[in-house]
This record gives structure tokens, sequence and C-alpha cells, in this order.
């Protein structure tokens, strides 16, 4: 599975091949720092990293009097692993919600039948999750350990009720009928 900022890297360009300037300033542009801090350094060494690994391809471009630049496309490695990696970030839960914020993002890349099947899988998984989580929550359970245990499972429930929430939406757009792929 893909780190979180190669995933997010492959998924930008996956549909249009970009040098690393131009994907920084489409990260800035997109205000994902908001919610995924990447440094512009870590753009540039996950994407050397990512050709080391044949995951992408970077061709040198000369335009005019300007230094070259590399332009970065994906292999169909690099393609197969970065769906591989959505497929996985859609059904994975740990409370690290950056991993599927960033799969939620480029979920388009895969089928919408197979988003479908993947968000009520997660579905499924979050609300088992939530079961474990309420017979934990109980008066004897909360009487016998401090009261910042009981804070923190709750502070738990509260993430898991957001992650069920926004699953549901998600789910609600793929459940639509569009003639998309």
């Amino acid at each position: 599975m893909l780190s979180k900022p190669a995933a997010l890297l492959l998924g930008i360009i996956y549909d249009k091949p970009l040098n690393a300037y131009e994907i920084t300033k489409l990260l800035h542009y997109m205000n994902i720092k908001w919610w995924f801090n990447i440094a512009d350094s870590t753009v540039y060494t996950t994407l050397k990293n990512l050709e080391k690994r044949e995951l992408i391809v970077g061709t040198t471009e000369k335009i005019g009097n300007m230094p070259d630049r590399t332009i970065y496309s994906l292999t169909e490695k690099g393609q197969d692993e970065l769906k591989d990696t959505i497929r996985k970030s859609i059904v994975q839960f740990n409370y690290d919600t950056n991993i599927f914020t960033i799969a939620a993002f480029l979920m388009d890349i895969l089928e919408r039948k197979e988003v479908k099947r993947l968000l009520e899988e997660r579905l499924y998984i979050l609300e088992s999750y939530l079961e474990g989580i309420c017979k934990q929550d109980n008066e004897t359970w909360a009487q016998e350990v401090p009261a910042s245990h009981v804070a923190n499972l709750r502070r738990m429930t509260d993430i898991v009720h957001a992650e069920i929430s926004g699953t549901q939406k998600l789910l609600s757009v793929y459940k639509e009928n569009r003639n998309e792929k």
C-alpha cells in the first residue's frame, strides 16, 4: 500500500502528466494543507522515490531558454498500485481520517460499481466497529476507569459516527443512476 503522500501525488498525475512545480502549485491551490500538511520538499522526495520504484516515469522537457524540467506520468504499475491503495484505504479504518480522505478524492479513478461496493463494505465495518465500542461504554466500566478514558472512548465514538455519516454521503452519490464509468 502506498504512503499518503505517494497516493496523493499519483492521484494528481493520474489523468495529466505534470512536473514537480506544477504539482506543488496545484496542492497549494487545492488548500490540501488544511487537512494534510505535505511540504514541497516531500513532494520532490516522493516523486524521486516513486520514480525509483517504477510507479512513475519522468520525461525531460526543454522549453526555450528555461531550465530542463521533468514531467511525470504514471506507469501501468503505478496505476495498479494506486488503484489497489484506493481500494484498501476505502475499507480500512484506524482513526487516521487522512487515509480515507485521500482515497475519497481519488475514488473516481475506480469503476462506479466497485466504489459503491467498497463504500458499502466500509459502512458495514464502521457500524461493526461502533457496535463494539458501544459495548465497552457502560456504567460499570465507566466507574472503574479514569474519567479521561471514558471521555476518550466517547471521542472515538464521535469519530466513528462522523466516518459513518461521511461514508453514507459518499455512498449516496454512487447509488445515483448516472451514465458515468
